[in-house]
């Protein structure tokens, strides 16, 4: 019998019953940690980008690339918390003089923060 394509390329075939089945397995992948960012960005890609999704987990670079969309979501939170922290004179100084003040401030910064991430990084 001639082989199949499969076949010719190494693959091979386990019998189960009347069926042959190919033998398939994903690449091995380092495993980085993927935080709350490369998260988001995984439920994203699955309900929106299915091929995207398919290719990046067949080709055995799916953590690799989620765990530097993290990466690049925090070190962008981090930086435009930063920037709009000092655009709007919020010191240590407010926070030990009205901690609530300072609280209610830093919490709206953060959540614009964490809107302009979402925006141009997770969903985009």
């Amino acid at each position: 019998m001639a082989k199949t394509i499969f076949e010719e390329m190494g693959g091979t075939y386990v019998r189960q019953g009347e069926y042959l089945i190919p033998c398939l397995s994903l690449p091995e992948e380092e495993q980085k940690p993927c935080g709350v960012w490369g998260q988001q960005h995984l439920r994203y890609l699955k309900e929106y980008h299915r091929v995207t999704y398919a290719n990046l987990l067949t080709s055995g670079k799916l953590n690799t690339y989620l765990a530097g969309i993290d990466r690049q979501a925090q070190e962008q939170f981090e930086a435009f918390t930063e920037q709009m922290r000092q655009a709007q004179g919020i010191t240590e100084r407010l926070k030990e003089e009205n901690a609530l003040e300072w609280l209610g401030r830093m919490n709206n910064i953060r959540a614009c923060a964490r809107e302009i991430v979402n925006e141009e990084i997770i969903f985009a």
